[in-house]
């Protein structure tokens, strides 16, 4: 028990008395003293936390928050201080033990990329190894620890998620199933009690499984909701607010994140559960290689939303849209827009189409990013078009081969196409299976350009060539979505080429002479030029340019490595999509992806020497991951569910770093690595001649479900 000194101020009574009754008040004074509090006036505090005058205190709402340091010796994890144990008085101890699960539980953290990087109490320090820039270690020698290494702790990062359990009201609670599937026929899935924040704003979650909870989101009457996490099985989470998903953890399985904005109905009151299982299913498919791309589909059952209509989602990244205030996961995501069934064919067969035509519809560039149900469908009956002549409608045999990076510029006088050098392999496929007559290849969306052309279909089925633009910005270069080179001009026509646009895209036709040339250029990769106009008119001619760019290359946009921060923005990389799982205590550890940060000349050695590297990663990803079969569940439940493993093969030294939240693993999951990994490395041997090579693996520790 503690006493506090008396004073002259009856007012000054703190709620304390209402959260300690053990602890008797003053009759009065203008200054409280407990520990180290220093006098002051009416507020004081102490570690951080502020005693509030009676009258404007609960004993609900500040349970675990007000105490005096001196007056007891308990401790108890508390929701605020993060699940970190902190001093509490005896009468409240007891209560909280009585309001917690059983004991023999497990302690986890819940919800996945929403806890702010903390570190753990529990875990021990383990002072960080001396490796170079590159590497961690030098291989064959011994490793040496600087003096003065700082010393770092397995950080609780929200990729160590663990929802085997879901938290209770004060942190922690009961069981979630380890279920495939958790959504109820009735219902909705699990979710967590307390409404989330910003990404700043998340800390320990409670779930639970209510059918009758109000599906309303908290805070929608003031205009601004919070999100809510629904549990859609141990490794899969969908964020909700209002009218946008978020579905979470797909990176865990080589799929990229996915965002559905979904347009709320006039009195709609509740979540559409159609959502959640099209997450499982994307989940599913992800199991056998099938994995959602940039303008790909993913089709949906006969019925969805309320609707039969609703065929599926073709899936776009964002690029000119405004993201402000969604909750967003991690890079990369992709955003899903609700396709009507007579809009499958031009989903399937030219997705840009589709993308750019819902832009003008709705009149954002180029497309919008959130999906409108029962709307009417913007394409009918195929009819007339020159994609009949390029792709297969009745059975998708074959369709418009696509490059890459390709862009088309139509500026006044003058067009570019730009053919990016690195999908140059992609080119010659797309040349080499077309017709000696015709050259048709599909662009992508030009990012650089003001506006794009589109294709509207009229009432009566014909198809017309109009423009989107970005708002309040002059045209001057505008996008197109093909092109097409055509023999068939006649060089007793008059003219030297052809240009018009059709439809969406370019035509240009020129001389048989003038193709042979062009695709000898092509071949060479050199630039090259068609003049087009009379032959008489030389003022209004214009020219098509062909030309070989520098790819400005986009992939693995805002991609961070997990060893150590390192943007992977512009490095290739590769999905892995493993038919064996390595398991172990209830964990899968699974090998995602590989980065490749330094190549060197090795794709142009030969196919046997590829297949040779290609081995070799096998091998050191399974030797990784047998490594650590044993420690799965412990480096999962202290936040090590996303590992690095960065390999580099150099003239001088070869070695390798592993690290997961930007930090080295411990020491003691170095020293399991070292002893499996070292002689695999070393299996490789060193060739005269061979360029330095560097890549990294990725890979998730996930929940064994059924």
């Amino acid at each position: 028990m503690c006493r506090l000194p008396s004073g002259s101020d009856n007012d000054s009574q703190l709620s304390l008395l209402a959260f300690c009754p053990r602890i008797e008040a003053p009759s009065s004074g203008r200054s409280l003293q407990c520990g180290s509090l220093m006098p002051g006036a009416g507020l004081h505090e102490v570690w951080g936390q502020v005693y509030v005058h009676q009258e404007e205190a609960s004993l609900q709402s500040l349970w675990g928050r007000f105490f005096v340091a001196l007056c007891s010796n308990v401790k108890f994890r508390l929701t605020h201080l993060d699940g970190k144990e902190g001093r509490v008085c005896v009468c409240c101890h007891s209560t909280l033990l009585k309001r917690t699960s059983p004991r023999g539980k497990r302690r986890v953290w819940f919800a996945d990329e929403i806890l702010p990087l903390k570190q753990s109490e529990s875990a021990p320090t383990t002072p960080v190894r001396g490796f170079s820039p590159l590497m961690r270690r030098a291989l064959g020698g011994p490793s040496r620890s600087p003096g003065g290494s700082p010393q770092i702790r397995r950080a609780l990062r929200p990729h160590g998620t663990n929802i085997n359990e879901a938290c209770g009201p004060y942190g922690w609670g009961t069981t979630v199933s380890s279920s495939a599937n958790l959504i109820p026929l009735e219902g909705l899935p699990p979710h967590p009690h307390h409404p989330l924040g910003s990404k700043e704003d998340y800390s320990l979650l409670g779930c639970h499984r209510n059918h009758n909870v109000d599906p309303v989101q908290p805070g929608a009457e003031s205009g601004r909701p919070k999100p809510l996490v629904f549990v859609l099985n141990a490794n899969l989470l969908a964020m909700v607010k209002l009218v946008n998903y978020v579905n979470r953890k797909n990176a865990c399985c080589g799929q990229v994140e996915v965002v559905v904005l979904l347009q709320c109905l006039p009195e709609e009151k509740s979540f559409p559960k159609d959502i959640f299982s099209h997450f499982i299913q994307l989940y599913r498919d992800t199991f056998t290689g099938k994995v959602v791309k940039h303008l790909s589909l993913s089709l949906l059952g006969s019925s969805f939303l309320g609707s039969t209509e609703h065929a599926g989602f073709l899936y776009v990244r964002s690029t000119l849209q405004s993201l402000q205030g969604l909750p967003l996961p991690n890079q990369p995501y992709l955003f899903g827009l609700l396709v009507h069934r007579a809009e499958l064919t031009w989903a399937k067969a030219f997705p840009l189409r589709l993308m750019l035509r819902l832009g003008a519809e709705y009149r954002f560039y180029p497309c919008p990013l959130y999906s409108v149900r029962f709307r009417k469908p913007l394409f009918g009956e195929i009819g007339h078009t020159i994609m009949r002549l390029l792709v297969d409608f009745r059975n998708y045999r074959y369709s418009l081969p696509m490059v890459p990076g390709l862009t088309v510029d139509l500026e006044a006088q003058k067009t570019n196409i730009k053919l990016p050098t690195t999908g140059y392999n992609e080119l010659m496929k797309a040349l080499n299976k077309s017709n000696e007559h015709v050259l048709a290849i599909g662009a992508c969306f030009n990012e650089t350009a003001d506006s794009h052309l589109i294709c509207v279909q009229a009432e009566d089925g014909q198809y017309q060539t109009q423009a989107i633009s970005i708002h309040n910005q002059p045209r001057k270069v505008t996008g197109s979505c093909f092109f097409i080179f055509s023999s068939a001009l006649k060089a007793s026509a008059g003219y030297l080429a052809k240009s018009s646009i059709v439809e969406d895209g370019l035509m240009v036709q020129i001389t048989v002479e003038t193709m042979a040339e062009l695709r000898r250029a092509m071949r060479e990769m050199k630039d090259y030029t068609v003049t087009c106009g009379r032959l008489d008119q030389s003022e209004s001619q214009e020219l098509v340019c062909v030309q070989w760019v520098e790819d400005k290359c986009t992939v693995n946009k805002g991609v961070i490595s997990p060893i150590d921060g390192k943007s992977m923005e512009s490095i290739s990389s590769t999905k892995m999509f493993q038919k064996s799982e390595y398991k172990e205590n209830g964990k899968i550890i699974r090998w995602t992806e590989v980065f490749f940060l330094q190549r060197g000349d090795l794709p142009k050695r030969g196919a046997s020497e590829s297949a040779e590297h290609d081995r070799l990663t096998e091998r050191i990803a399974r030797a990784f991951c047998l490594a650590l079969c044993p420690h799965l569940k412990l480096l999962k439940e202290d936040g090590m569910a996303k590992l690095g493993l960065r390999v580099a093969f150099e003239s001088q030294e070869v070695g390798f770093v592993a690290g997961s939240n930007g930090l080295p693993l411990p020491a003691r999951y170095l020293n399991a690595l070292d002893s499996v990994l070292i002689p695999v490395i070393q299996s490789r041997g060193h060739k005269r001649g061979d360029e330095p090579f560097v890549m990294e693996l990725i890979f998730y520790i996930l929940e064994n479900i059924t």
